[in-house]
């Protein structure tokens, strides 16, 4: 991975770098330490506190911004830097902490990455110069546009796997559809819920099942489509009356958020159980599912007590603060949401800065406070 860079002169925590917790959903990221506890521990001990060893991952030019979305198994990173208002931006991949751009599609003037899988093939959205495009990076072939559907202008592409497989959309006259591009490049419409014209495919695992969610001027709506049955509506919790989607595992497990009149709740969705509510900590009344690792471990944001709080959820003990699972952090700086985590316990964080607006939930589109982020390895 490279040397790694020193914050603050620390390996084993964090320097200097503190921010004010922010209201709900205001999302002001902070760098974070994230313990993974054993099924049914609530907090680790002394002891079992994690050291990591942190690598900072470069702006493409000094004083950019740096957006880190995704990692692979090998702690290869993509996201994007540039400038705050999204100009002279570029998808970036990392490795070792320091960035290559990926460029652009001709006649484009920006990118951003959103997926990578294990060969290091990497998704996202460039500018052409007349609308965006999902592409696909490869270090043999290099950028090239993944089309959209017949008839369509735009496209966006969120998520690869192991085989190749895409998942996104595809906009035009008719609406935005979700889609999938094939390892051969060929693009699938995977239809869309009744009543319906909008629809993203955010999440794909290798076994080809493919997570995301529709929306129109009702709200959103999480669904998971499989070949066998196609889009299914994953619903929401009771009382709510919106749902979106994160992630899905390889086990087909989808987490995700619901809201409703009473605030926002993570949520893990299983074909034996259906959608439940992973509640919130003590003294708050939100939260949202980010992530979720191969043995189910959800991990996301949430509010408490005392503001704003990074989780890990497991189904033996519930939802946990890990601000009271991590060694002691310096003044000022606290857990309050993890970007992804990898199969070996590797954390990609970010740090936030100025302020922004309420969150979306889009995927295609950066809050643009972000300008610092970081690799966390074990």
């Amino acid at each position: 991975m490279g040397d790694p860079v020193r914050v603050g002169g620390r390996l084993d925590g964090f320097s200097r770098i503190s921010r004010a917790r922010a209201p709900w959903p205001l999302f002001a990221l902070s760098l974070a330490l994230l313990v993974l506890q054993a099924p049914g521990a609530r907090s680790a001990s002394p002891a079992a506190k994690q050291l990591y060893t942190i690598v900072e991952l470069r702006a493409l030019t000094p004083g950019s911004l740096t957006f880190a979305r995704a990692m692979n198994a090998s702690g290869d990173v993509v996201g994007r830097s540039g400038a705050v208002n999204g100009t002279d931006t570029r998808a970036v991949l990392w490795t070792g902490g320091l960035p290559e751009s990926l460029g652009t599609l001709p006649g484009g003037d920006y990118s951003a990455a959103f997926g990578i899988n294990r060969r290091g093939d990497v998704v996202g959205s460039s500018n052409d110069g007349i609308a965006l495009r999902a592409f696909r990076w490869t270090r043999a072939g290099g950028m090239r546009d993944l089309g959209a559907l017949p008839g369509d202008s735009g496209s966006e592409a969120f998520a690869i796997n192991t085989a190749g497989e895409v998942a996104g959309c595809s906009s035009g006259p008719g609406g935005i559809r979700a889609v999938v591009w094939g390892a051969d490049g060929r693009i699938e419409d995977l239809g869309m819920p009744p009543g319906r014209r909008f629809a993203k495919a955010v999440a794909i695992n290798d076994g080809g099942q493919v997570a995301g969610y529709s929306f129109d001027a009702r709200g959103r709506r999480a669904f998971l489509w499989t070949r066998e049955e196609g889009m299914r509506d994953l619903g929401t919790l009771p009382g709510h009356t919106e749902s979106e989607v994160a992630a899905v595992n390889e086990a087909g497990q989808v987490v995700g958020t619901s809201r409703g009149p009473s605030g926002m709740r993570a949520f893990l969705w299983t074909r034996q159980a259906g959608m439940r509510e992973l509640g919130v900590l003590p003294g708050g009344s939100n939260s949202r599912a980010l992530a979720i690792d191969p043995a189910g471990r959800v991990v996301g944001a949430a509010t408490s007590a005392a503001g704003l709080s990074a989780f890990l959820w497991n189904p033996d003990s519930g939802m946990a603060d890990l601000n009271g699972s991590v060694p002691p952090m310096n003044e000022g700086l606290v857990l309050s949401e993890v970007q992804g985590v990898g199969e070996l316990g590797q954390l990609l964080v970010l740090t936030g800065g100025g302020d922004h607006g309420p969150d979306t939930g889009d995927h295609n589109h950066d809050e643009e406070h972000f300008y610092r982020a970081f690799l966390l390895v074990p």
